[in-house]
């Protein structure tokens, strides 16, 4: 019988709780489950420090995916660990862009039927990692105003009918314009792609293709494919920011004649004060930081 370690956030409320006990009901008919309830890294690190060789499966949303894939990286064990996930978050960007079931009997199914591959992680020059997508410009503002059109919106709707993934291309329109633009410099595997003589409006670095609840911003994004899929938006005029977030909400942005989509292991972003949206955690101001690559960092549990 399989052995898995579930870890789960002690604050959850009750829905969740009932979400988490209907899970639970499947994966034990066919594997041993122990439970595992934390409210900060050190008692997420003092779970994973007795999980063995059993799959740790991340009961949440893409905050609980980054947290124990950070503690396990900071811990040396990462790559010998296998990973399943229960989507319980607002966004589950992470389920959406790997193809798991937001349904979350589905996706205790998955969890017993699934097979674990490789998949890839970004790790910045600090050494913190980003599990799905980092970006820079008004895609941090916008997950910033974002966040609060995503929870007004996202009680409207029936089942997977939500307007709660309006909330990201919202954020992102009340936000193209204060600042106008940045100037920055983008270096991909040490090329400049973009210098400081074509201001920008945003700058997406996708090792998975979602953010925001649903907005596909770097659409062929793929967590296996050993590549950084990195979109560079330079439509900073009025009408082009508005079609600019248009096309985002359809997730067709990346056909306009103002966006580049390239690929590569590292990226450099340097230039004007500019904050980042890190798997949804915001931090800055910064003039620069780097990202790369690390190629089959851990084993996930996917269809």
């Amino acid at each position: 019988m399989r052995s898995l370690l579930v870890i789960t956030n002690a604050e959850a409320g009750t829905s969740d709780e009932e979400r988490l006990a209907s899970a639970l009901d499947v994966l034990r008919e066919k594997a041993s489950v122990e439970v595992a309830r934390t409210t900060n890294p050190g008692e997420l690190d003092g779970v994973l420090h007795r999980a063995g060789g059993r799959t740790v499966v991340v009961a949440g949303g893409d905050g609980s995916m980054h947290a124990v894939v950070t503690a396990l990286h900071r811990r040396h064990e990462l790559a010998e660990a296998t990973l399943a996930l229960l989507p319980m978050g607002t966004g589950n960007d992470f389920a959406r862009g790997n193809d798991i079931p937001l349904d979350i009997d589905e996706a205790a199914r998955l969890v017993l039927s699934g097979r674990p591959r490789p998949v890839d992680l970004i790790i910045d020059e600090t050494g913190s990692v980003v599990v799905n997508n980092v970006h820079v410009g008004v895609g941090a503002q916008a997950s910033r105003k974002g966040a609060k059109w995503k929870g007004r919106l996202g009680a409207v709707g029936v089942g997977k009918v939500n307007l709660g993934k309006l909330g990201y291309p919202i954020g992102t329109l009340l936000s193209a314009f204060h600042p106008p633009s940045w100037r920055l410099r983008v270096e991909l595997d040490g090329t400049v792609v973009n210098d400081v003589d074509r201001p920008v409006l945003m700058v997406a670095i996708g090792n998975g293709s979602n953010v925001g609840g649903g907005t596909e911003l770097n659409p062929d994004a793929d967590t296996e494919d050993g590549l950084l899929d990195v979109m560079i938006s330079r439509s900073v005029e009025p009408l082009a920011k508005l079609g600019y977030v248009a096309r985002l909400r359809k997730g067709e942005h990346d056909e306009r004649d103002d966006v580049v989509t390239l690929r590569g292991r590292s990226v450099k972003v340097s230039g004007d004060e500019f904050w980042l949206s890190a798997d949804g955690e915001i931090s800055g101001p910064e003039r620069s930081r780097s990202w790369r690559l690390e190629s089959a960092a851990y084993s996930m549990i996917l269809p």
